[in-house]
């Protein structure tokens, strides 16, 4: 009977050995399995990143002839109103200086409003 427990207890700690591997493999085998869907993740994102990368270099090309021909217009505008205004100036610089003197000297005394109603 002894021998009999003795091979029973040996039969299952040789089971708990053999469970014992069963799990430490399995626990291998889901650490590598999230190590390569990490990199595979890590491989996806910088293909993905190059991707968007180009595709901006694509646009930003595409559009930077763009932003010298509306630079241009613009300038040529900024230029046009300028001398729009210069001309205005010239055209009325003598009237409004004739006007401001007017007003400064030629003064007409007369009472106050708020004293004419008193």
């Amino acid at each position: 009977m002894a021998g009999q427990q003795s091979q029973s207890i040996q039969t299952l700690l040789e089971a708990e050995k053999e469970a014992a591997k069963v799990i430490q493999q399995a626990r291998q085998y889901r650490v590598q399995k999230l190590k390569d869907a990490r990199s595979q993740a890590a491989k996806e994102i910088e293909a993905y990143k190059a991707s968007k990368e180009q595709e901006f270099k694509a646009f930003e090309a595409s559009h930077a002839g763009n932003t010298q021909v509306v630079q241009a217009s613009i300038d040529k505008d900024t230029e046009v109103k300028q001398q729009e205004i210069r001309a205005a100036y010239e055209g009325h610089k003598d009237e409004v200086v004739k006007k401001l003197l007017d007003r400064v000297v030629l003064i007409k005394p007369e009472l106050h409003r708020n004293l004419k109603k008193a």
